[in-house]
C-alpha cells in the first residue's frame, strides 16, 4: 500500500500533468482551417464591422467619410469543463495507472474542443442567423446598391438546396482572406488543474481527489460571402455551381469580392470523403451522363471534418 503524503501527491500531479500535455500534443485540431481565431478579453465581443468591405475611390478634395451600415453581432463567451475524479483508495492501493489514459484523453479533448464549437456551426448555418439577421446559409442576404447602405437591397443567396435531397450538407469555403467564415473566440485556454489537498472537503467526505481543466470560449459566424452551403448531391456539376455562385458575390456598392481565385476548401463529412477526393484528384470524371475531363482537378482542397 502506498503512503498518501505530499511527495506521493506531487509525483501524481506531475505524472498526470505530463499525460495531459501528451494528449494535447497528439491532437490535430482542424478548426483553424475554417475559423479566424480572435482573442477575447471580456465577457463577449461585438463585431459591429461585419458586412463592411472597404472600397477605394479617387481622392479629390477632402476624404469622404462613409457611414457604413453597422451590424451588432455579439458572441458571448461560455465556460466549459472536463473533470476526472481519482479515488483515494486507488492511490493508496497504487493502481493509479488506470487513470493515466483518462488524463491523456482529457488533454486531447481540450485541444480539439474548438472543433466541437466551430464545425457544427456550418451544419446549423441553414437555420441560425449571422450578422445581417438572415440565416448564415440563406437565399435572401441583403446586398445594398450603395456602399453606405443608402440604396436599394438586392437578395443574394449563398445556399444551394434541393428539396428532394435527404443527405448530409457539404460546404465550399474561401479561407484565403483575413476573416474566415467562422470566428473562434478564445477567452481562456485549457490548463491542467488539480484539487489534491488531503484536507479538501471532497477528500474528507467522498475520498475523491479531482483533476480537470476548463476553457472559456465560443464560436460565431464571420462573412457569409466566404461560404456556400449545399444540400444537394455532391457531384461534378453541383460543385461547379457552388464555385460559380461564390465567384459572383459582391460587397455593398457592387464591388466584386474576388473570391475563389485562390484554392478553395471543400468541407465534407466522412461519408463523402471518397467522392470528394475523386473530384479533386481524378483526371476524368462523370458529369452525370458521360465521362469528361475533370476541370476541377486540384482546384480545391478537401477537409473531412471530424465534428461535422
Amino acid at each position: 500500500m502506498a503512503m498518501i503524503n505530499s511527495a506521493t501527491l506531487n509525483a501524481l500531479r506531475v505524472s498526470f500533468s505530463k499525460k495531459f500535455e501528451e494528449g494535447k500534443a497528439k491532437a490535430k485540431p482542424q478548426y483553424s482551417q475554417i475559423a479566424t481565431v480572435v482573442t477575447s478579453s471580456g465577457k463577449s465581443n461585438t463585431y459591429g464591422w461585419l458586412g463592411q468591405f472597404p472600397k477605394f475611390r479617387e481622392w479629390i478634395g477632402d476624404r469622404v467619410l462613409k457611414s457604413m451600415k453597422e451590424h451588432a453581432y455579439t458572441v458571448t463567451n461560455k465556460s466549459f469543463e472536463s473533470t476526472v475524479v481519482v479515488d483515494r483508495d486507488d492511490i493508496a492501493d497504487d493502481v493509479i495507472g488506470v487513470y493515466a489514459p483518462l488524463m491523456e484523453e482529457m488533454g486531447y479533448g481540450a485541444e480539439v474542443f474548438p472543433d466541437e464549437l466551430c464545425f457544427p456551426l456550418l451544419k446549423a448555418g441553414f437555420t441560425t442567423p449571422c450578422y445581417d439577421g438572415q440565416n448564415f446559409f440563406d437565399t435572401d442576404h441583403p446586398v445594398n446598391a450603395e456602399v453606405d447602405g443608402s440604396g436599394a437591397d438586392t437578395s443574394v443567396s449563398n445556399a444551394i438546396v434541393d428539396v428532394a435531397y435527404t443527405g448530409e450538407p457539404w460546404f465550399l469555403l474561401d479561407v484565403s482572406r483575413a476573416l474566415k467564415p467562422i470566428i473562434y473566440q478564445d477567452r481562456t485556454k485549457a490548463q491542467f488543474q488539480v484539487m489534491d489537498n488531503p484536507d479538501d472537503e471532497s477528500v474528507f467526505m467522498r475520498k475523491q481527489f479531482r483533476y480537470g481543466t476548463d476553457v472559456r470560449a465560443n464560436a460565431g459566424y464571420g462573412f457569409w460571402q466566404m461560404a456556400v452551403g449545399v444540400k444537394k448531391t455532391l457531384a461534378y456539376q453541383s460543385l461547379w455551381d457552388a464555385i460559380t455562385l461564390m465567384k459572383g458575390f459582391k460587397a455593398d456598392g457592387g464591388r466584386p469580392l474576388g473570391l475563389g481565385k485562390n484554392k478553395l476548401l471543400l468541407v465534407v463529412p466522412s461519408s463523402m470523403e471518397q467522392l470528394a477526393l475523386q473530384l479533386k484528384e481524378r483526371e476524368q470524371i462523370s458529369d452525370g451522363t458521360t465521362t469528361v475531363s475533370n476541370e476541377l482537378r486540384n482546384k480545391f482542397d478537401v477537409l473531412v471534418a471530424d465534428f461535422l
